[in-house]
């Protein structure tokens, strides 16, 4: 919804004193603080939603929910580099300013909201596998992907990952563990993603994240 100007104010005015030029800059003196109180109040909602912020004020937003943007351990590999399969364009994050050379100590911000969204929805998470389908869907619903969790009934489980084909820096978090949505005690035995994106060859299967020959791909198996 369109925040009101200046002239959606003036507009109100009657006909008797749409012609009293000292009335018409009275009012525009009186609305003209509101409706830039009004445009600072919404920067202000805007900077610091998850969707739009940027730079620091997802910052200050990982403060909130407890995950800062610094890495305990460096993502290797996640470079943009040419003629290296799965870092090349789209897929590998240009170097920081600050960064090493051969490994990413901080998140850009597009990988940083991905990471974010995950652990917001941990966060109301109630440890169960149909619970985790809805923290996978918060965390990568936005990124065009899809969650496929197979309970394997040994303590493990297969997570498959359908739709968009996640980038390198994606792949290095969830191998790193740092988007561990799983009941505790649980493990992760593998990732599978499709190595072009779209859905996983199943058996039986005609869903978004699962379908059979000639619409669906053979996974890459991502191993933590």
């Amino acid at each position: 919804m369109a925040l009101p100007t200046l002239d959606t104010y003036l507009s109100l005015i009657t006909s008797l004193y749409r012609g009293a030029p000292r009335f018409i800059a009275w009012c525009s003196c009186l609305t003209g603080s509101v409706v830039s109180t009004q445009g600072l109040l919404d920067a202000i909602r805007r900077g610091f939603d998850l969707d739009t912020a940027v730079g620091v004020q997802l910052d200050q937003i990982g403060d909130w929910v407890g995950r800062a943007r610094g890495l305990e351990t460096p993502l290797e590999g996640v470079y943009f580099s040419w003629d290296e399969a799965g870092v090349g364009w789209g897929q590998g994050s240009w170097m920081g300013l600050y960064d090493p050379e051969t490994s990413m100590v901080s998140l850009p911000d597009d990988a940083y909201r991905v990471l974010l969204r995950a652990k917001i929805a941990a966060n109301a998470w109630d440890g169960t596998i149909p619970g985790a389908y809805k923290v996978w869907e918060t965390a990568f619903a936005a990124v065009g992907s899809s969650v496929i969790i197979q309970d394997n009934q040994d303590m493990s489980i297969a997570v498959g990952v359908a739709g968009l084909h996640p980038d390198a820096v994606t792949k290095a978090l969830l191998t790193k563990g740092y988007i561990p949505l799983k009941p505790e005690g649980v493990r992760v035995r593998y990732y599978a993603v499709p190595p072009q994106g779209g859905a996983i060859f199943a058996w039986d299967c005609a869903s978004d994240g699962l379908n059979g020959w000639d619409i669906s791909g053979w996974p890459e198996l991502i191993v933590p």
